[in-house]
């Protein structure tokens, strides 16, 4: 069940799309989630009051999901805008059709396609041998690199802690 009704929405984006008080104002008013009242009001001033209205589970075609990327793409919205304007129920669908896009291409878009990511290619030159296999200028060589990430990560911790006084100053007259 969905959390507010459509009835409720759809008030709370009327009464914000009014420009008669701001948005947490409005929110607090009607007792619901800010950013929620921030979609509901983008997608009624988009699509009216069907833009607002518990939208039910859909599959989309590969061609409209490739046609939301080329609009995501060429005018550089955001997730949450191209969801608003395609009146999409979930934004985070977008940057899921997004990854696979990056993945499998038009192949990926289509319904019930599987993307699995690419595994990770280790680094070059660099093989995982058993520690007995390998000469003694690797294990120096990683042994090194292992230091030197290790000296890294302390630094950082160094660098994150807040600046603190050993003692405070006393004044002495």
């Amino acid at each position: 069940m969905a959390k507010y009704s459509d009835r409720k929405k759809i008030e709370a984006a009327r009464d914000y799309c009014s420009g008669h008080l701001g948005l947490r104002q409005v929110a607090q008013r009607h007792r619901v989630n800010v950013a929620s009242l921030r979609l509901w009001a983008a997608a009624y001033r988009l699509h009216g009051a069907r833009g607002v209205l518990t939208k039910d589970r859909r599959f989309y075609s590969a061609d409209f999901k490739l046609s939301v990327l080329q609009r995501v793409h060429s005018e550089r919205l955001s997730c949450r805008q191209a969801a608003a304007l395609f009146n999409i129920r979930r934004h985070d669908m977008i940057g899921s059709w997004q990854r696979a896009y990056e993945i499998g291409g038009v192949a990926a878009l289509h319904p019930g396609a599987r993307v699995t990511a690419m595994p990770k290619q280790s680094k070059p030159g660099v093989k995982r041998l058993p520690d007995q296999a390998r000469t003694r200028e690797q294990l120096l060589e990683e042994l090194h690199q292992l230091r030197m990430e290790n000296a890294y990560l302390k630094k950082l911790k160094a660098l994150a802690q807040p600046v603190r006084d050993k003692e405070p100053k006393s004044c002495k007259s």
